[in-house]
């Protein structure tokens, strides 16, 4: 029997993807996050990437998957954070303003929200967040403080015609209308890194409870493979303890945010 898999196409996954004999991967369109839903609502997949904060927040609500000390994707989430050129915005200036974001409980925005609090002092339950989508964990409530946006709206364009004061974007390609509301985002990132030594996680992977420790064992070494075979990037740590500091950021982050009902020590996130 294959093991049904969601994994993106990225070079640390790339050598993992060739074993069509063993897993059978699902094809989708555009990007691997758009099907997040499938994994914590369907419960579809028993190998799946999943971003850091639906898998935190799926733990909560008790869906079956077990983490794996795997990451796919980390980044500093500074440059994400953007605003109109014509109305330009510091982070101390958000209280009381229109934030946009596609969904308030995706990983980017919740980080964006954590820089905000924990580094200039913002009181994040103060900024109106304007959505675009609900959460990938259905049970998941929104706070008070959060709206949807009117049908047929869509982030950036709502940005530009100053229906947003700033917006939280998937990417951060160069934009003449917008720029980074954190000044230097780039070294802001890094100084991040080491103030609190760890990354901002991204994209790990979970596999279903149901699966065998034995056999999640050999996917795990599977993938350690296919990342050593793609020059073993050091930005992307394997490993449960290479990843105990990072973990534990991020769990405080959905903790503070409350995200989650109570902070889960790094081990239970592989049980």
């Amino acid at each position: 029997m294959k093991l049904k898999t969601l994994i993106g196409d990225y070079p640390v996954t790339k050598q993992f993807r060739t074993h069509a004999d063993r897993f059978d991967f699902a094809q989708f369109q555009g990007s691997v996050a758009t099907q997040f839903k499938r994994v914590v609502r369907n419960l579809e997949f028993d190998v799946a990437e999943m971003a850091i904060m639906t898998f935190l927040i799926a733990k909560a609500h008790g869906k079956p998957y077990r983490l794996m000390p795997f990451v796919v994707m980390a980044r500093y989430q500074h440059p994400y954070l953007v605003c109109s050129k014509n109305k330009p915005l510091r982070p101390e200036e958000l209280m009381g303003k229109r934030v946009g974001v596609r969904s308030y409980s995706v990983t980017t925005g919740a980080w964006v929200r954590h820089i905000l609090a924990e580094d200039h002092h913002v009181d994040v339950s103060k900024i109106r967040w304007v959505t675009f989508e609900e959460a990938h964990v259905a049970e998941f409530v929104d706070p008070p403080n959060v709206e949807r946006a009117p049908a047929g709206k869509e982030l950036k364009s709502m940005l530009i015609a100053g229906e947003l004061d700033a917006a939280i974007l998937g990417d951060a390609k160069p934009d003449p209308d917008l720029q980074p509301v954190f000044a230097s985002p780039e070294d802001a990132g890094r100084e991040w890194g080491r103030k609190h030594g760890a990354i901002q996680l991204n994209h790990l992977v979970g596999v279903k409870n149901s699966v065998p420790r034995a056999v999640s064992d050999e996917i795990y070494d599977l993938l350690v493979k296919s990342k050593q075979a793609a020059g073993n990037p050091p930005a992307l740590p394997h490993g449960l303890e290479a990843n105990r500091r990072n973990l534990e950021v991020a769990i405080d982050c959905a903790h503070k945010q409350k995200l989650i009902p109570r902070r889960f020590s790094v081990e239970e996130l592989f049980q």
